[in-house]
């Protein structure tokens, strides 16, 4: 698409390119997140954004448009959610997605055949579906496994051209931590993209666009969103080049969240941090006690000061997060887990108000082959746990009860 066509298209959507990421910066995180990034829409006066239930928009006259046109291609709720989550992000530009899989997929569009895409060697299991059994079986790109947690080892996989470095930190549900301001140089310096999946820890934590990253994706469904009602997901781009492709095929294919969703993830952004620092200082307290337990072989979480990259995440990030993967001493203690706990959920998700807990090896990695599971570490005795907002003491009570 030449700029004579995209300029056309993007005038179709008032304020597509008009982010201006100097608004409200006087105010703090906690602020912005409360209020938004627009201003009260109409006359009325409501505090809460509308829902613009509409699929199409009338036209004034012949060649002019109230900024809106057809639902695919622009929403003013859905453009409400979308710029507060850049201004959040810090990023020129976000694109609000109908999954957390659809805002992968486009971005990996900006491939083709042939290339060469690094990507976190522990990666969730349906992103690694997704890479190998479509965009590598049927379009030809190489995604090449590496540990980005060393940068040895990411210099020696950039053989020859490399598109992009695609890096979950911390990864899921390995928790390891990459540092992304070096990943960045690296990457730069082979003219490649650095895509950051920034789920785990969110803009409350981590900001992946101020250490250098290209590309911030997103499954909303999870701690953007908290409440386990909605699933969504998000691109934050950087450039208005990137931008230029990446909208061409978020208006084509239609993966466009619907204006209901929006306004859900509008409500849920309000409360971003309150719930983030709750999660988090549960998360802690649990952490401590999974690592004295006699039947738990080994716990993974970020704010342990006994992780091996816990010096790196208090170096770029501002909290580690909520999630905990720990390994119990045999396979039928974890099954016994997950028949047993009562007040924690076992479900697939995370990021919610209700704890919930998985089975990696048969639920989010099934799809990875078991010799690589296996090498990673990623054992049928691993557990992962999304801590919620239940009292701590509740959730380990129900944790004891069912590891005893």
């Amino acid at each position: 698409m030449d700029d004579s066509s995209f300029e056309a298209m993007a005038s179709e959507i008032e304020g597509l390119l008009g982010i201006d990421r100097t608004r409200h910066e006087r105010y703090s995180f906690v602020t912005r997140a409360v209020r938004g990034y627009g201003d009260r829409p109409d006359a009325t006066g409501a505090v809460s954004y509308p829902i613009y239930q509409s699929a199409t928009f009338a036209h004034p006259r012949l060649h002019e448009s109230t900024g809106f046109a057809y639902g695919r291609c622009g929403n003013p709720t859905v453009l409400e959610l979308e710029n507060t989550i850049a201004m959040l992000e810090g990023g020129l530009k976000a694109l609000a997605f109908c999954s957390g899989m659809a805002a992968i997929s486009c971005i990996i569009k900006l491939f083709k055949q042939g290339d060469v895409v690094l990507v976190s060697d522990d990666l969730y299991g349906g992103t690694h579906r997704l890479f190998q059994d479509v965009y590598a079986a049927r379009y030809g790109i190489e995604f090449r496994p590496v540990d980005f947690t060393d940068l040895e080892a990411v210099e020696s996989a950039c053989s020859g051209p490399i598109a992009a470095f695609f890096v979950e930190t911390p990864t899921n549900p390995m928790m390891k931590v990459s540092d992304i301001a070096a990943l960045a140089e690296l990457a730069h310096a082979q003219d490649a993209l650095l895509i950051v999946d920034n789920t785990f820890l969110t803009c409350y934590f981590q900001r992946p666009l101020d250490l250098g990253a290209d590309l911030v994706v997103y499954s909303g469904t999870k701690y953007l969103c908290g409440h386990n009602d909605c699933i969504c997901g998000f691109v934050v781009i950087r450039d208005d080049k990137l931008l230029e492709r990446v909208f061409m095929d978020y208006m084509s294919e239609g993966d466009a969240l619907g204006p209901f969703d929006a306004w859900l993830m509008l409500r849920s952004l309000k409360t971003l941090p309150l719930r983030l620092d709750a999660q988090e200082e549960r998360a802690k307290k649990i952490c401590a006690f999974l690592k004295t337990h006699p039947n738990v072989t080994r716990v993974l979480y970020v704010g342990d000061p006994d992780h091996p990259d816990y010096e790196l995440s208090c170096k770029q990030t501002t909290g580690f997060g909520a999630m905990i993967s720990f390994d119990v001493d045999s396979v039928e203690r974890a099954e016994q887990v997950l028949e047993k706990t009562k007040l924690i959920t076992f479900a697939e998700s995370l990021g919610g108000a209700e704890s919930l807990i998985t089975y990696p090896a048969v639920q989010t990695h099934g799809s990875v082959p078991e010799e690589k599971r296996l090498a990673l570490g990623l054992t049928d005795k691993l557990l992962r746990l999304s801590v919620g907002l239940e009292d701590a003491d509740d959730l380990i009570a129900d944790l004891e009860q069912a590891l005893s």
